[in-house]
């Protein structure tokens, strides 16, 4: 119904916004994926979905389109409501919720505060194949078979860093330097840790 509003930023907190589109204030939720993305100017344009409810309408934004596109796939998933969708992409990066979809990773997926084993296990069954179907999923292959990058991993949790941050910063360093040795792999995580 509303595809998209721009307009001055009037507040702003990592769970939502309000913006001042010709002298009417939308109070729209946001994911905190979108709120590191939101510009700091003052103009801004955030694609939504609104969700109407027998006692309310909630507007979520999104500064990309295809995490607005993800979000409305994981609202299609029974047990998966608007504010556990916000929760996971706030939690993880959306191409790490694609990844863990496509490759059937429960773990991650259950990770998320508020997903238990079987919403976990019914989210992969449902939109794996649409997932694959969607998006290249070169990435997936190189990040999940990495036995370097897991070998790192390990390693920096064994150094005492905790997984969950250590995965984005060693994800990045492989995704930029796919043939990486796992000492040159600690060696780049360390120094962005």
């Amino acid at each position: 119904m509303i595809a998209h509003i721009q307009g001055k930023l009037v507040e702003k907190t990592p769970t939502e916004v309000v913006i001042d589109c010709n002298g009417v204030g939308y109070h729209i939720n946001i994911s905190l994926h979108t709120y590191t993305l939101l510009p700091n100017t003052d103009f801004v344009k955030l694609f939504t979905h609104l969700i109407i409810k027998e006692d309310s309408h909630s507007l979520f934004g999104f500064v990309e389109k295809s995490e607005k596109e993800i979000f409305k796939m994981l609202l299609t998933v029974s047990g998966i409501g608007a504010g556990i969708a916000r929760t996971m992409l706030s939690s993880l990066e959306p191409k790490q919720i694609i990844q863990a979809l496509a490759s059937g990773d429960v773990g991650t997926i259950q990770s998320i505060k508020g997903i238990g084993g079987k919403t976990a296990q019914r989210a992969i069954l449902d939109l794996k194949d649409k997932v694959l179907k969607i998006y290249d999923l070169d990435e997936v292959s190189i990040s999940q078979n990495n036995t370097n990058r897991d070998e790192a991993l390990s390693a920096l949790e064994v150094l005492g860093f905790i997984r969950k941050s250590s995965e984005k910063i060693v994800d990045k360093v492989v995704s930029e330097n796919p043939d990486a040795t796992v000492e040159v792999i600690i060696k780049q995580a360390l120094k962005n840790l």
